[in-house]
């Protein structure tokens, strides 16, 4: 590899221009079993005195409207790696469309997250604002939504495009989920 084929790795180490390391995760999916990898890995970041931004986008979206993050789904429709809290048991994936599947996954997975002491999502949002995260929403989601500022939750700062984000979040670790 000649030096003009170098890799570029980016930095980010104590040494960088501003001392600040910064993590920038897209909320993407607005399934319950997607909502949460995006806010747990968050908060460890802000634990850890990371700068955070969390910005919500397409389905993610629904994590930050009032009316509908407590209504937050998980279905084991297409999602081979479905299985019941004891044991192996997998979900067959014939089964996974019949009738009271969803309700039934969502209540499972809502009652493991729950047993595990993990707040539910408006209650993570707002710990993790407390601590100095920022939430920011999609222009473009927004847009097709039909929702304002003021339509969502709290603890978002701004309705904001995407250059706008990739600006506000230059020389950070970005995660897509």
């Amino acid at each position: 590899m000649t030096a003009a084929q170098e890799a570029i790795i980016p930095k980010f180490d104590d040494d960088d221009a501003e001392g600040v390391r910064k993590l920038a995760i897209i909320c993407s999916k607005g399934n319950l079993d997607m909502a949460y990898p995006g806010l747990i890995l968050g908060n460890a970041a802000i634990g850890e005195g990371v700068e955070v931004h969390l910005f919500f986008t397409f389905w993610g979206m629904d994590m930050i409207i009032p009316g509908r993050m407590n209504e937050l789904k998980f279905s084991p429709s297409g999602n081979t790696a479905m299985h019941m809290p004891v044991g192996d048991v997998r979900i067959p994936q014939a089964l996974a469309p019949m009738p009271g599947m969803q309700p039934m996954a969502t209540k499972m997975l809502k009652k493991q997250i729950a047993d595990l002491g993990v707040p539910e999502v408006p209650e993570f949002l707002a710990h993790i604002v407390a601590s100095g995260g920022h939430l920011h929403a999609c222009r473009m989601s927004a847009d097709m939504n039909h929702v304002t500022l003021e339509d969502l939750y709290e603890g978002v700062e701004d309705i904001i495009n995407a250059s706008d984000f990739i600006e506000l979040t230059a020389g950070a670790q970005l995660l897509f989920i």
